[in-house]
């Protein structure tokens, strides 16, 4: 599925904290007018399982999933509002079998190369690397692939617009995710047309 949606929008990921109900459809707008069509909205705050039931509602051009989530019943929650993937900080038992069952996207996080080897075990070869910076950046995604070339990773924590192409560069990268590409200055001002424009300046 990964690879059928990046046939049609650019390798990133914003990861979007929506704090205004009312901002969520505009901002899901922007972004995909700008070419960007994969939205993660967290669940930071308490507007995220509207937001994603708003946006998937008005914006059809739109690939919503869900991030930030801890729990098997917010995993359960997501998915009743129409969430097309689900993204985790870490990963449990629980919630690994949980995604085993529902058996749609999912990008648990992982941080070392055990971790990374537990999630295989379980069945999944790709995941998000969190947080991506703190982790070890590049150099440990590099050393990640020699051993465990099968697997690849959508990096995430501490990557902004002047390094995710750096990671782009990897190949076991296949798409990098940030909340640069709605950034609260923007999104408290409604600039939507800046944020357009953001998603407009990621390369392809």
């Amino acid at each position: 599925m990964w690879d059928l949606w990046l046939q049609r929008t650019k390798p990133v990921v914003p990861v979007i904290v929506v704090n205004d109900l009312d901002d969520a459809v505009p901002m899901a707008q922007a972004l995909v007018d700008g070419g960007v069509h994969l939205l993660e909205v967290t669940l930071r705050t308490e507007h995220g399982l509207e937001a994603i039931r708003d946006i998937r509602a008005n914006v059809p051009e739109a690939i919503v999933g869900v991030g930030t989530v801890t729990s098997t019943q917010q995993f359960h929650d997501a998915l009743k509002v129409g969430a097309e993937f689900v993204v985790t900080p870490g990963f449990t038992a629980s919630l690994l079998q949980c995604a085993q069952e529902w058996g749609g996207p999912f990008l648990p996080g992982v941080a070392t190369t055990s971790e990374v080897m537990q999630v295989r075990e379980a069945g999944f070869s790709r995941m998000k690397f969190f947080p991506a910076a703190a982790a070890g950046g590049r150099d440990m995604l590099r050393s990640i692939g020699g051993p465990l070339g099968d697997v690849s990773f959508c990096p995430t924590g501490g990557i902004g617009a002047e390094t995710y192409g750096d990671y782009l560069e990897l190949n076991n990268v296949f798409a990098v995710g940030g909340s640069w590409l709605t950034p609260e200055k923007l999104m408290s001002a409604r600039n939507w047309q800046g944020i357009k424009d953001i998603a407009d300046a990621v390369r392809s």
